[in-house]
């Protein structure tokens, strides 16, 4: 058996840690069943962006006559764009892999792990087949997987994830989502731009249930004038016939009337793309017996400082799922190395963003109006009442969520640029005093686009959450 000071165990924001440990001189050791670079490089964040940018590009194009200009799509090279992309990422992990391999202080497993003891891990598949490594700590960090949803007849139909939608060479004629969620959103832009129908069937009553319900409902109005949606449905059987494939749903939760007539829909299209979340790889780890603990999710349980119930390991990432997202990731990555080599802090999580990639964009910070029971005001200010907000002949908007005292709870946009335009509320929630001055008081450039979130935070304040009395102007 193999010995390391430090075992890591996936390659994403994990290597950030083990080449910490390497500059401190310790033996490291790094398992990867997969391509080097984790989901975010190889099946998420990157790629799926990549190809949304291309979304974009001709979405503006078809949106010229709205200017007065005469511009208009002659091809688009699907195939081209996706294996450009694919190619792009391969290079990428390949580059990761060539440094890990050229490196006399890593050591590299290309391998499946699968705990069989306390800080030790057996191997399966390529040369080191069956090989055990232990670990004088360990790191899991080995992230999730696309989700299954428990669907009648769903394992008959050859549906797919995420992972095999980026891989596609071409639109499908009709693409089915089942899930309404950042997934769906986002690979319902890509393929309804490129040409494709697009149904989604969604569990909750509007599309993006994580966000503000606002934003959500607003959001949900734009897609259902670009696809066709239905929300308050569960996927509850799938079948395939003649190069189709047939969702049935009924409302949910089921005892209510999630239908006007309080019965389901029948969906057929020519594929089916489940985008219900994901799911944990803690089963194939086997962490139990390490002696990791999960919750019912099957999310690695850690303390504050990314510690699991087992001495001497730690986890990070989306395994543990506190946020399933990248900057999430580097963010504890940061904070462990911090844990692990100085003087241990506990994780902040204070204004952890998080931001969706689809036409319209959405981001937000901090608090919804559903986390929020009293105690709290908002504003919401329209793009198209700023300058450059209506020469962009865009719709959108910026919710602000401030306590009564006029400290920033949260913020909430959705319109062109709102994964930029979050990250001035994030700075302030972090860096300053975290109230309604530090952006109100702050010169912005006019005419630009960021006026429409000074405003949200300038205008007159309505009390939430059943409150009485008039709007407070903080």
């Amino acid at each position: 058996m193999e010995e390391y000071d430090f075992l890591v165990i996936g390659s994403g924001s994990g290597l950030d840690v083990a080449n910490a440990a390497v500059s401190r001189g310790e033996s490291v050791a790094i398992v990867e069943r997969g391509p080097l670079g984790g989901t975010c490089l190889n099946r998420g964040c990157i790629p799926s962006k990549m190809l949304l940018y291309h979304a974009d590009v001709l979405e503006t194009v078809e949106r010229a006559d709205r200017f007065k200009i005469d511009a208009e799509v002659r091809d688009a090279d699907f195939a081209e764009i996706v294996r450009e992309v694919t190619e792009d990422v391969g290079a990428d992990s390949d580059s990761i892999r060539r440094g890990l391999d050229s490196s006399s202080d890593h050591a590299l497993y290309e391998a499946e792990a699968r705990f069989v003891d306390e800080r030790t891990v057996e191997l399966s598949g390529g040369v080191d087949d069956g090989a055990r490594l232990r670990g004088e700590r360990v790191l899991v960090a080995a992230g999730t997987r696309p989700a299954v949803p428990d669907i009648q007849g769903v394992d008959a139909v050859d549906y797919l994830t995420s992972t095999e939608a980026l891989q596609l060479q071409e639109p499908p004629d009709h693409l089915v989502v089942v899930g309404g969620g950042y997934i769906a959103a986002e690979l319902g832009h890509f393929f309804g731009t490129f040409g494709s129908d697009v149904t989604v069937i969604g569990r909750r009553p509007h599309l993006l249930p994580e966000t503000d319900p606002e934003v959500g409902r607003a959001f949900t109005d734009r897609y259902a004038d670009r696809f066709t949606v239905h929300t308050g449905h569960e996927a509850v059987s799938a079948s395939a016939a003649g190069g189709e494939v047939t969702v049935e749903t009924r409302p949910y939760p089921p005892a209510s009337d999630g239908a006007p007539d309080g019965t389901g829909v029948t969906v057929t299209g020519s594929d089916l793309l489940l985008a219900a979340g994901r799911r944990p790889n803690t089963d194939t780890l086997d962490v139990a017996a390490a002696g990791v603990e999960t919750d019912d999710a099957g999310f690695v349980e850690t303390d504050e400082y990314l510690r699991t119930t087992a001495d001497g390991v730690w986890a990070l990432g989306d395994i543990v799922g506190e946020y399933l997202l990248k900057h999430s990731a580097n963010h504890e990555a940061r904070a462990l190395m911090q844990n692990l080599f100085g003087d241990p802090e506990p994780v902040d999580y204070t204004a952890m963003p998080f931001a969706v990639f689809a036409s319209p964009e959405v981001a937000g910070v901090g608090a919804t109006e559903d986390d929020l029971d009293e105690g709290y005001a908002t504003n919401t200010y329209r793009y198209e009442d700023t300058a450059r907000g209506g020469a962009m002949k865009r719709e959108g908007l910026v919710k602000a969520i401030v306590d009564l005292e006029g400290e920033i709870l949260g913020c909430h946009i959705m319109g062109p640029e709102a994964s930029n335009l979050v990250q001035e509320v994030v700075v302030a929630m972090n860096a300053g005093s975290g109230t309604v001055r530090d952006i109100r008081d702050s010169v912005h450039i006019h005419p630009a686009l960021s006026e429409v979130v000074q405003r949200a935070f300038s205008g007159q304040f309505s009390r939430g959450g059943g409150g009485h009395g008039s709007g407070h102007d903080h």
